[in-house]
């Protein structure tokens, strides 16, 4: 498992697995899940991450 910060979209993203996502539900409150051709979940995105309060952004740097 990869976990990313994009600072210019504000997205924390968690990737599970290296695959090519073939389908998103982006889920209420801002919450984005890929899945690849076979159903089985690739990445979730946290949209306005640093408003959550998800993780330090100094522990990023």
């Amino acid at each position: 498992m990869n976990v990313k910060y994009d600072s210019d979209a504000d997205i924390l993203i968690f990737v599970l697995r290296d695959a090519i996502p073939a389908n998103a539900i982006s889920e209420p409150g801002g919450v984005i899940v890929s899945y690849d051709e076979t159903c089985e979940p690739v990445s979730i995105e946290f949209l306005n991450a640093s408003q959550r309060q998800l993780f330090n952004l100094q522990e990023t740097n």
